[in-house]
């Protein structure tokens, strides 16, 4: 019998195999995993899951993984608690429940044969991952792709083999930027809006694509706006503290708006009236 993807409730827990693990960092963790029974997570990019450790609770985490990749689905987890330390502790062949996937789905034919703009800010890189191996999969329905990086130090940077393939795929660009720079980096010492003014784009047929810790929404969304991008073309996925992923615990609330449910990605016309709430 083929392996087929099976929609399934997002309340439903289902099981999980992990089938590969390894540290990206001290307190950052990469779980490549698989559901005991074959079937395939039913996702898009920016969409998350919960994560359940029996008898400890359950995280939201972002799926970093693209659903054009089969027969599995990768989760990135930095060490924050007590969930996530006991998930740190998991190991290959170990098992772990999941409930998902959650959030939004963003029409992807929305961006289809735009220009892309990723700006992602430290973890940020984790979902926008997602975004980025899926456009370069289908890399012929879609114009010229800007991958901007940011982080604090140089050993922050996470999923640096995969960005040298990146660099290497057609009509890709890839820039990043770090807020301290050891003596072997060559790169650029700044903040990640640093990047932004050098880039060209039309912008009418230029998206972006945003995500980061939140003091930095404000100042990337400003100079994306001066480079002319219009304000239904940039796109965020918004890291919020979120607990049930259901809507009802009101932690995530945004206005009037509930990321786990109503996002976590937004375009920003439809959220800049509640930008306080950041």
């Amino acid at each position: 019998m083929n392996k087929k993807t099976i929609k399934h409730s997002s309340y439903t827990l289902k099981p999980a195999h992990i089938i590969e693990t390894k540290y990206l960092t001290d307190d950052i963790k990469y779980f490549k995993l698989r559901f005991t029974d074959g079937t395939d997570l039913d996702y898009t990019p920016g969409q998350f899951v919960m994560v359940s450790m029996c008898g400890v609770g359950e995280v939201p985490i972002s799926i970093s993984s693209t659903p054009t990749r089969k027969g599995f689905f990768e989760l990135v987890i930095r060490k924050a608690g007590k969930v996530t330390s006991d998930i740190h502790s998991l190991k290959t062949g170990d098992k772990i429940g999941i409930r998902g996937p959650m959030g939004r789905k963003i029409p992807l034919s929305t961006i289809e044969g735009k220009d892309l703009i990723f700006v992602a800010g430290g973890l940020g890189i984790v979902p926008l991952r997602s975004f980025i191996d899926f456009v370069l999969d289908n890399r012929r329905d879609f114009g010229k792709v800007e991958i901007l990086l940011g982080c604090k130090t140089p050993e922050e940077i996470l999923f640096k083999d995969e960005i040298k393939d990146w660099e290497e795929t057609l009509n890709v660009e890839f820039n990043c930027t770090v807020d301290k720079a050891d003596p072997k980096w060559k790169g650029n010492v700044g903040l990640i809006t640093s990047l932004i003014p050098s880039i060209f784009v039309y912008p009418e047929r230029t998206y972006a694509i945003v995500c980061g810790p939140p003091i930095m929404y404000k100042f990337v969304i400003k100079a994306l706006l001066e480079k002319g991008i219009k304000e239904d073309h940039i796109i965020l996925s918004l890291e919020r503290h979120m607990k049930c992923g259901v809507g009802k615990c009101g932690h995530c609330q945004i206005g009037n708006y509930y990321c786990c449910q109503d996002g976590p990605v937004f375009f920003y016309h439809e959220i800049k009236n509640n930008w306080e709430a950041l």
